[in-house]
């Protein structure tokens, strides 16, 4: 949301200056892709979005009166998926303007970010973390198992991790040899990036994640920087913030909203769960944060298919799965979809948010985002020694099949026979959607998958994605396919309102139903444990 105070708008600018000739971007936080559709969270939301940030690029590229832009990096969390788009941006920028970044922290993703710039600037005293990248999941096997508690794990196959730093006590070989692909994968696309940014040969780049960097000066003498500079010394009388010429800006915006034909934008963030999306705000180590219901989006790909001036359809997915179900319909409303129907995969894309994407006729990746993962899981706590040992006595009445589920005991040998042929069943549903949906075998499939997790650019090459980029090019992929200018205007699709209740009144409702396991009655998953994050 653009601040537009009195105050700020005052630009004092030097006598005989009427625009100023710079403005200053802040690039801080995390950068969500989409702005919130619900009142609600957008009401409560303070963190940019991807999406603004993008119209605020585009409108300094064309303001004619503008010169150049500083873009000062600071506090950056986002994704490396995150900031290649935002690279991306500056790239496009940089074509129009003069682009300039200045990172007091030098981060691994901060300078992806701002290698769109097209002269990097640090000072002096930057904080220098120029560490490449790893990850650190916690196992909780043996402590959980201290304290009475054991975690039933079926998978399919011997990739799929979701559930196994629940279940065992250490890392097995499979999961750090995808892991170690994986990272050894995003580190190749950050010296490529960097590379071509800075002009020089991979070898170079490379090199510059051993070099083991202490100063911003050793960082511009191996010609990663190109001045060592404060703040106050690239700024003039006639740089103002972004906040301050937001007026200026205004008639940039929009500008190509004339145009009837357009192309919906569905967002698929989060845990896939059935029933309505909703936002778990309990900081649950599974199940916490965003969910996309099934209902929900279902609801606005219908409603994008019906619409007469949607052409096209984007559907954007940052999600490491969930129910098997629910990613089901969402794949059968995507491969049914008569308007042509492009997939953009975010941070992550994984396991029911690749199944998903199956359906789509174009798939877009990130290199750097986290994809794959076709496998199936299930499986549950054990708390019978806990029970034990704080004296709790569940006595269960009746058929003993439907207690299959229950947390006070094991799963019997017969029910364990029968929740792997269940969710081979699924597994096999899910090989075939592939295999139809890319054009493969599904042995090819089975090669590839086994819950084996792959970075973006290996799955161009697998045959998973068909292109490197971002929404942007997802977009204008979906304008090619449907026959659409590329400068075609975008909406994002939400279900139609149903209900005697306001919308804001539905949500709170909906907040307050949320429960600790969202799966309803479903317990097979197609699910990636999005607690590893790249560091």
């Amino acid at each position: 949301m653009s601040l537009n105070l009195p105050f700020l708008n005052k630009l004092n600018l030097p006598d005989g200056v009427s625009h100023p000739t710079w403005v200053v971007l802040d690039l801080t936080g995390p950068y969500p892709e989409r702005s919130p559709t619900q009142p609600i969270q957008a009401l409560l939301s303070r963190t940019e979005s991807l999406e603004a940030l993008r119209a605020r690029v585009d409108a300094l590229g064309n303001a004619e009166w503008l010169h150049g832009v500083l873009v000062r990096v600071s506090e950056f969390t986002a994704s490396p998926a995150t900031a290649h788009a935002i690279r991306r941006l500056l790239r496009r920028l940089s074509e129009k303007k003069r682009t300039v970044a200045f990172l007091p922290q030098l981060t691994m993703t901060a300078l992806i970010a701002a290698s769109g710039a097209k002269e990097l600037v640090a000072p002096e005293s930057a904080d220098v973390m120029l560490t490449g990248f790893a990850v650190e999941p916690t196992f909780m096997g043996e402590f959980l198992k201290k304290h009475g508690i054991e975690f039933e794990n079926l998978r399919i196959k011997e990739y799929k991790a979701a559930l196994t730093r629940f279940s065992e006590d250490r890392m097995d070989d499979h999961n750090r040899e995808q892991l170690q692909a994986y990272l050894d994968s995003a580190e190749t696309a950050w010296v490529r990036d960097l590379a071509e940014a800075r002009g020089v040969g991979e070898d170079v780049a490379r090199g510059w994640l051993d070099a083991d960097f202490t100063s911003a000066r050793a960082m511009k003498d191996a010609g990663l920087l190109d001045k060592v500079a404060y703040e106050d010394e690239l700024v003039g009388p006639g740089t103002r913030p972004l906040q301050a010429v937001v007026d200026l800006l205004a008639a940039q915006f929009g500008k190509a909203g004339g145009k009837k034909d357009r192309i919906a934008v569905v967002p698929v963030i989060g845990t896939i769960v059935p029933g309505r999306s909703k936002h778990n705000p309990l900081p649950l180590p599974l199940l916490g944060g965003p969910m996309a219901g099934s209902d929900t989006v279902v609801g606005a790909l219908k409603r994008a298919k019906d619409d007469k001036h949607t052409k096209a359809i984007v559907v954007y997915v940052n999600s490491g799965g969930g129910s098997a179900l629910a990613s089901d319909l969402m794949w059968r409303e995507i491969e049914t979809s008569d308007k042509p129907v492009v997939v953009v995969m975010g941070e992550y894309a994984a396991s029911g948010g690749y199944y998903l994407a199956a359906g789509a006729d174009h798939i877009v990746a990130s290199p750097y985002t986290l994809t794959g993962s076709i496998g199936v899981v299930s499986g549950k706590p054990v708390m019978e020694k806990f029970n034990e040992r704080h004296g709790l006595r569940p006595e269960g009445v009746g058929r003993a099949s439907a207690l299959k589920f229950t947390t006070s005991r094991a799963f019997t040998d017969e029910e364990r026979e029968h929740m792997q042929r269940g969710i081979a069943e699924v597994y096999d549903r899910f090989t075939t959607r592939v295999a139809e949906g890319r054009g493969l075998s599904k042995e090819r499939v089975n090669e590839i998958g086994r819950g084996r997790i792959w970075s973006g650019a290996d799955a161009l090459d697998l045959g998973l994605v068909d292109e490197l980029g971002d929404l942007h090019t997802g977009v204008q992929r979906a304008a090619e396919l449907a026959g659409l200018p590329l400068d075609a205007p975008t909406w994002t699709a939400a279900p139609k309102s149903h209900g005697p209740l306001p919308e804001f009144v539905q949500e709170v409702r909906d907040a307050a139903q949320v429960s600790v396991w969202p799966f309803g009655q479903e317990r097979v998953l197609t699910w990636l444990d999005r607690d590893l994050k790249v560091r």
